[in-house]
């Protein structure tokens, strides 16, 4: 090894800190009072000036004259045949057990087979939680009191009982066919 490496080698930590020594020497503390100074100055004589705000826009009051008329933020309260049953005496039998398929709401449910024994039709019904439940005509599912009414070829038919925006019920029918994805499990 020659005598000019070694020599680099022993020296080469010093020199470096006295480099990085003298950089920092441009560091020193700069005449922070003149700045100062000159800040408290701008500060007590602002230049420039602000505009004025423009004047506020006067607003007419608008009148509602359609109070008597349906609010369009409440459900639309119809009248047909079929829902027209609307009381208090027709709500749901708060008594009854529920059954393990009212847990779910009814958009939860999947209709994935109708089965045929003895004549008696039933439904083979996916729940969300993987289970495969079998339901007959009367049997209840869905969160809204919903019972089944008929079971078809290709779907089942419920009466749902939901409040109809006050303390009355009223019914609303429902249909719960297969789906893309069920039948092509077929």
């Amino acid at each position: 090894m020659s005598e000019w490496s070694t020599m680099w080698r022993r020296w080469r930590g010093p020199l470096i800190g006295l480099m990085a020594l003298a950089m920092l020497s441009g560091c020193r503390d700069a005449d922070l009072n003149a700045l100062d100074a000159r800040l408290d100055n701008l500060r007590q004589r602002p230049e420039g000036s602000i505009e004025a705000l423009p004047p506020s826009p006067t607003y007419r009051t608008a009148h509602y004259t359609q109070a008597q008329q349906r609010s369009p933020f409440n459900a639309e309260r119809r009248m047909q045949a079929e829902s027209a049953l609307s009381s208090q005496d027709n709500g749901p039998d708060r008594q009854r057990p529920r059954d393990p398929l009212e847990r779910f709401p009814l958009e939860q449910l999947e209709l994935v087979g109708i089965l045929t024994v003895d004549g008696q039709p039933s439904a083979l019904i996916r729940a969300p939680d993987g289970n495969v439940y079998r339901l007959f005509e009367g049997d209840h599912l869905g969160t809204d009191y919903g019972r089944i009414t008929a079971i078809n070829d290709a779907s089942i038919e419920l009466v749902e009982r939901v409040r109809d925006g006050g303390d009355a019920w009223r019914q609303r029918r429902r249909t719960l066919a297969f789906n893309e994805s069920s039948q092509a499990a077929e």
